[in-house]
């Protein structure tokens, strides 16, 4: 069963998806998609209207949307199985993915690691303005995600799920800030679950290489 992913190496949403497929031991077709680019490859609006990334297409069967792909990935392959059973833990993973899309990722990374991280190593300044927001909405945001963390290895409970993958392919970015580093390691169930997520051998697979500013 052939998997096509279209992607954009430094894109955070197709690392959570590249996590999901590691974890799984997943072989697949890489196709490079700059979505900020003016020309896209002939015929990808048809697969994607909206021009972003990621995008899957299996067996002729195609689609976007990070959610949904890596839920569709965990339902067809179920070992090892990446969504919790119980009610309540599968309620709190997809709590944790809706609060990391509508909350986390504008502050996280648009803002605190382009502007502390990717400007700095491109030899231009950050917007000192934009980081200072990034910081404070971050800062609630961990708050928030700090209580809804499970007193267990992982954010769902003693499994890894899904949500670990969408909050950490963020925190990846995020923690590379001092700034960011220095408000994760004030969280303690945060921190302590940051060092055993980075540890995994999945994270190191798909690291991205050096930011860019099209995070």
């Amino acid at each position: 069963m052939a998997l096509i992913l279209h992607s954009y190496r430094y894109s955070v949403y197709v690392r959570i998806v590249r996590l999901v497929l590691a974890e799984k031991g997943l072989a697949y077709e890489s196709v490079e998609v700059n979505p900020f680019s003016a020309d896209l490859p002939p015929g990808y609006l048809a697969l994607h209207p909206f021009g972003r990334v990621p995008a899957l297409v299996h067996d002729g069967f195609a689609l976007y949307e990070t959610g949904a792909i890596i839920r569709y990935l965990d339902r067809l392959f179920p070992a090892p199985a990446l969504q919790p059973v119980d009610p309540k833990r599968l309620a709190r993973m997809d709590q944790i993915m809706g609060v990391v899309d509508a909350y986390a990722y504008w502050p996280l990374v648009r803002q605190v690691f382009v502007h502390d991280v990717v400007r700095p190593h491109m030899g231009t300044a950050g917007d000192t303005a934009e980081l200072e927001k990034g910081l404070s909405a971050a800062a609630k945001v961990l708050d928030a995600l700090e209580d809804l963390a499970a007193a267990d290895p992982w954010l769902t409970g003693p499994d890894i799920s899904l949500a670990d993958f969408h909050l950490g392919a963020m925190v990846a970015y995020f923690a590379q800030s001092p700034r960011g580093a220095e408000l994760l390691a004030a969280r303690p169930r945060l921190s302590a679950w940051w060092q055993r997520f980075r540890a995994r051998p999945s994270v190191a697979a798909t690291a991205p290489g050096l930011p860019i500013t099209q995070a």
